[in-house]
């Protein structure tokens, strides 16, 4: 099967599974919340294999914020459900992005070192993507405008995560965190760049921004 069309439906199995957990909440995306939190730390611990115990208590954080940062955003508020999907939207929509506009226009290389394929026409195209549909969501749920400033910035800040992860397996001699997910990988390279938009976004909720 075509790798992208592959890539595709996993990408949508995995859109649907999310959606459905946060849009029943409770004890369901808690647990769905806890397994992936359990699976990434896994996959973390496998990659820093060997490399000192300040590592894998970094690794601990690393899982441990993002899920309490998604229970914490959808369970906090009427709103919470509104906002957990924009969560979504702004990561899933910059990875989306990024790929296709690094696919058709990627010239230069936004840090060949740490991960080739990356582009700076695709950070832009994961920033416009992000912004415009995070924004049309803001803007039809009546989430608050401080949404349509951040867009940009968590864009951004997903694919500085997605730069971290793939700084961290070019030091360990891999290429992928695992293979539980047919076209992505493992959890790991999945959710990356969920991982600072999720604590940054809950960040904004404590400070009244959203």
């Amino acid at each position: 099967m075509n790798e992208l069309l592959v890539r595709t439906v996993t990408g949508i199995v995995m859109i649907a599974v999310a959606l459905l957990a946060a849009i029943e909440g409770g004890n369901l995306f808690a647990f769905l919340v806890a397994a992936i939190a359990t699976l990434m730390f896994y996959e973390w611990t496998r990659i820093v294999r060997g490399w000192g115990a300040a590592w894998y208590i970094s690794g601990f954080i690393y899982a441990l914020l993002p899920a309490l940062a998604l229970l914490w955003i959808r369970e906090r508020d009427e709103h919470g459900l509104y906002l957990l999907v924009w969560t979504f939207i702004v990561t899933w929509s910059t990875d989306i992005g990024a790929y296709f506009a690094g696919r058709s226009f990627g010239k230069r290389k936004l840090a060949p070192t740490i991960s080739p394929n990356k582009t700076v026409e695709g950070l832009f195209g994961g920033i416009a993507a992000a912004t415009l549909l995070g924004g049309a969501w803001t803007l039809a749920m009546g989430l608050g405008p401080a949404l349509l400033a951040l867009a940009p910035v968590l864009a951004i800040a997903a694919q500085a995560g997605d730069l971290f992860e793939s700084g961290m397996k070019r030091r360990a001699g891999i290429k992928d965190s695992g293979a539980w997910l047919p076209g992505h990988g493992g959890a790991l390279d999945r959710l990356d760049g969920l991982v600072p938009v999720a604590v940054l976004t809950a960040a904004a909720q404590l400070l009244g921004l959203t």
